[in-house]
This record gives structure tokens, sequence and C-alpha cells, in this order.
């Protein structure tokens, strides 16, 4: 017990602690529970009882000690935590700044707030698809070009998946889990098998919605349309719709709107027309209806479409789509 006694004290007078870490060591190893003073307690009952009280005296200071030791280090190191200037060498001089949403980002949440006070609600598909989803079960033939390498980007080891190219795969797949009436928009990334340039792009996002249930006609189509771009540009906002084409609508159309640059007086950026198109629309072709499984003869539906990148650059004014995907910081503050 003596030599034991001895041996802790001696390691009391030489031990070093600079940090933090070290005092907490100290603590667990003489001061715990089960740390070694209190292991001395243990062994003291065996000790003979004509030597108790001196072995008791010696282990109260050796516990005085140690207690002593640690109250000391504790001050000493929050002393110097306080007095010490941390300085961060890694931080930049400048403030550093809050980030924004990105603008597909912001048109895309815009638009979909506008659709959901219609009742249209949010759904989402795989953007890897197979054929039937993104041509077949959408009435596009054989021969159709978009079918095309070219046009497509097909997944070299299974030629019956591609990346989709509009984000209408996903109403076929609400028109195969649903029965009418659907109420949906479709917001998602796309790929086309394009040539990279100010007004293309490879990669963009689309919105697209579908509404089915009993006597929709077209002029539901054109209300809803024409409600949507008074709420994204303004209440003085017109629309054209002009006779088009699509496979998995009959009728179709493409809409304009009134230029956003000079009201619909016409400028370069109409083309001195007075009208930009922003969406593709027309009523859901029957045999798209029956392919899921809809009865066309009790139900009819439209369904529209719209780059959101094209939303972005007539709304911010943004003159070339690449700017959307470079993440160049003085381009994407501008949305702060």
């Amino acid at each position: 017990m003596k030599d034991l006694i001895a041996h802790i004290s001696k390691q009391l007078a030489e031990i070093d602690i600079v940090t933090s870490g070290q005092l907490e060591d100290f603590k667990l190893t003489y001061l715990s529970k089960k740390g070694k003073i209190s292991l001395l307690f243990t062994e003291f009952k065996n000790v003979p009882n004509d030597q108790k009280k001196l072995y008791g005296e010696e282990i109260n200071k050796l516990k005085q000690q140690a207690t002593q030791l640690y109250e000391d280090k504790k001050a000493s190191l929050k002393k110097a935590g306080l007095s010490k200037k941390v300085v961060d060498y890694t931080m930049s001089a400048s403030p550093l700044k809050i980030g924004s949403r990105h603008p597909v980002s912001l048109i895309r949440r815009e638009i979909v707030d506008i659709f959901a006070r219609l009742g249209f609600t949010v759904m989402e598909g795989p953007e890897i698809e197979d054929d039937w989803h993104v041509f077949t079960g959408l009435n596009f033939p054989k021969e159709h070009p978009a079918r095309d390498m070219q046009d497509t980007f097909f997944i070299h080891v299974n030629p019956d998946h591609l990346l989709r190219t509009h984000t209408s795969s996903v109403q076929v797949r609400a028109m195969e889990q649903e029965r009418p009436p659907i109420r949906k928009i479709f917001p998602g990334r796309v790929f086309r098998n394009e040539a990279i340039s100010a007004r293309s792009h490879c990669i963009f996002h689309q919105v697209e919605g579908l509404y089915i249930d009993t006597n929709v006609s077209f002029a539901d189509l054109k209300q809803t349309l024409l409600y949507f771009s008074k709420e994204l540009f303004g209440s003085d906002t017109q629309i054209r719709l002009r006779p088009s084409f699509f496979p998995f609508t009959e009728p179709s159309a493409e809409m304009d709107i009134s230029c956003t640059i000079c009201g619909g007086k016409g400028c370069n950026v109409c083309k001195y027309t007075g009208f930009l198109e922003i969406l593709g629309c027309g009523m859901v072709d029957p045999a798209v209806l029956e392919s899921a499984g809809i009865d066309s003869k009790i139900y009819t539906g439209f369904a529209f479409g719209m780059g959101i990148e094209r939303i972005a650059m007539l709304k911010y004014q943004i003159k070339d789509i690449r700017y959307l995907f470079e993440n160049d910081i003085r381009f994407l503050n501008q949305f702060s």
C-alpha cells in the first residue's frame, strides 16, 4: 500500500496537462469511481487496523492533491482559451453570401403553385423509361423520327430502354395507375439528342399537365392556359392558339403569349409578331385513352407541356440557355 501511494504521488508530480482532452483523461484515470485513487480506498479495507489511520490520511492527502491539480489545470486552460485569439486562415476575405434557388427551380415552383390552385397535383416518374411509356403508349408510329437515335438517347445494353424525351411518359403511367377523374402535372428532367446552342440543349426540364374527366372540352383547356399565363406573366397577358400536330393529342395546338418584352407591339425578340410560343397542347387522342384502359366514349381530356428553361428565359430575359447549366456564380447571383 505504501509503495502504491508513493508511485501515484510521483505520477501526479510529473504529469503535464496542456489540452482539455488530457485534462479529461486525467480525471478519468485518477478521480473517477474506477480511477487509481478510488481503488486505493477499495484496498484500504485490507490494511491492518493499527495502520488504517496512517494510510487513511495518506490516501486523503493524495486525493486532495489530485483534485487540486485538476482544478488548477482546468482554470488555467479556461483562461488560456479566453485570451487566445483564434484566426481561421481558410476564411474568405469577402463576407459569405447567402445562396439562392436556381432560376429553373424558381420557375418550376411557380408553375406548380399556379396549377395547384386549379386542383392539379404533382406526379413524377423515372428518367430511364421503356419504349411503351415514351412512344408506343402515346400513339407514336414505328416510323416516327423521334424514335431515331439522332433524336433520342437509347440505352446501349437494352435498346427498349431510353432516356425519356418528354414527361408525357408519366402521363401514361398516371392513366394506367388511376381511374378518372385525373388532374395532374408532371415536372421533370428530359433528354434529347440535340446540338447544344444558345437556344437548345440536350438536357432540359418540362412541366406537362393532364386532365381527364367526363365532358372535358377544348374550351376548358383554353381557359386553364389563359389563367396560367396571366398568373405567371401578368394580368395583361394575351394568348393565341395555333393549329398544330402531336401524335397523342387531337386536335392539337401551339400556344403563344403576347411578348413580355414589347407588350405585343413587336420587337426583335418576338420577330415583330407580338407573340412568343411557350407550349404545346391539345385534347388527348382517344387511342391514347383506350391503350391505357380508359373508355374514350365516356371520358375526354386535355394535355399540355412546356419547357421550364424556355419560360425562365422569357420571364428573366435570358438570351442563352447555356447560362442555366454552367453554374457561373456571376449569373446565379442575379437571382438572390
